[in-house]
């Protein structure tokens, strides 16, 4: 009796100290992964602990997309005024602000102040279209945009002299964190759909004054490749999550590949 109680006891500890220490293994070795929000490669997540046992994101081991949020609002701000006044009167809208995420290489440093400062590559004074000799990577064919089908230029976007920024109609800048101000000008009914919450994504509270985080258009859509190839959609297709696994017993899902109720055939109608 006594060496099965002290067997039950050592089983005891051993079940707590594996409750106890498996999270902190799962999160060290989770902490080691960067997977993606939206687009991959250009809304790139790195896992990290926000609390002890409690990561930021959790990513698909299958597709590489972020699957959970520790903490959706972690490092959003305020998404600021916008062009046309809306109703945030029952919710806080943030948003995740883009010039960390485009500036992590130093790009948008460098183009400030190593590239387009007027000084190493002068500033052009005209709009039309030319051949690119830099910047190959983000736009292949320059003359070919897959954007605007040739009706839109660099210029229209970006601003003339401050790089780092984009511009509006009226030549003012528009920070990249706010890109749905620069979308806005030409894709207005889409825009219109996206601050009334029919397009785009957002997530967050329902309470009233309680956070709402929006995705701005960027991190969705690739501004420099709208057409994707053949699919001509602004949206880039990602590679969907496995289907769920089956119920106990069943061997396979033709079930759902049937028609319900009676064939036409077997009616005698179409």
């Amino acid at each position: 009796m006594t060496c099965y109680r002290n067997h039950q006891t050592l089983f005891g500890l051993c079940l707590l100290l594996f409750l106890f220490t498996s999270p902190l293994l799962a999160t060290e070795n989770q902490t080691d992964q960067e997977c993606f929000e939206s687009r991959d490669g250009m809304s790139q997540v790195r896992v990290r602990e926000i609390s002890p046992g409690l990561v930021n994101v959790k990513c698909s081991s299958t597709t590489g997309g972020v699957l959970w949020w520790g903490d959706p609002f972690a490092g959003t701000i305020p998404m600021g005024d916008m062009d046309i006044e809306a109703d945030y009167s029952n919710e806080e809208a943030v948003v995740k602000p883009r010039e960390p995420e485009l500036d992590k290489n130093k790009m948008l440093t460098i183009c400030s102040m190593a590239c387009h400062d007027g000084n190493y590559v002068p500033i052009p004074h005209s709009k039309t279209p030319r051949p690119l000799k830099m910047h190959l990577d983000t736009v292949p064919d320059a003359m070919n945009l897959k954007h605007g089908k040739g009706n839109i230029w660099c210029l229209d976007c970006h601003h003339l002299v401050e790089r780092t920024k984009l511009i509006d109609n009226f030549g003012y800048s528009i920070s990249f964190n706010q890109p749905q101000k620069l979308c806005g000008k030409c894709h207005g009914q889409v825009y219109r759909a996206w601050r009334d919450g029919l397009h785009g994504k957002r997530i967050g509270m329902w309470d009233k004054g309680g956070k709402k985080r929006w995705w701005v258009c960027t991190e969705c859509h690739n501004p420099h490749d709208v057409e994707q190839k053949e699919r001509n959609s602004g949206f880039a297709q990602l590679r969907p999550e496995p289907a769920p696994n089956l119920p106990k017993g069943m061997v396979n899902a033709d079930h759902e590949r049937m028609h319900h109720g009676a064939h036409p055939d077997e009616t005698g109608h179409e």
